[in-house]
This record gives structure tokens, sequence and C-alpha cells, in this order.
């Protein structure tokens, strides 16, 4: 499977999964956890998200 996801975008999802993690527990809520999406998005390089619309993110040099 070709990623999808590029290193600008991997770094976003990063700190926007971070940080709804970080709220989560400071407020004490399970919606914190929907914080781990971006951060397995950004880990595996796929957005699911980004398929149907055949988005992509990644330059030629990082789809190889």
């Amino acid at each position: 499977m070709k990623p999808n996801v590029g290193k600008t975008d991997k770094v976003v999802r990063w700190i926007i999964g971070l940080v709804v993690l970080i709220v989560g527990i400071y407020y004490r809520s399970w919606w914190g956890l929907l914080g781990l999406i971006p951060i397995i998005t950004a880990i595996a390089s796929r957005c699911p998200l980004y398929l149907p619309f055949g988005i992509s993110t990644c330059k030629l040099e990082e789809k190889k």
C-alpha cells in the first residue's frame, strides 16, 4: 500500500493528536482518545479519508 501522508502532514497530525490527548487527560474525558486517530495515521503514513478523494500529500520521492 502506498503512503498518502507527507512529512508536514505527519507533523501536523502528531501535534493535533497530542493536543487532543492532553486536553482529554486534563478534563478526564474519554474524548481524548480521539487524539489517537491522527497519531495512528501519522505512524502508518496512510489516511483512509484521503483514499476516496485521491488526495496524497507525499512527494514523489517519499512514495518509493
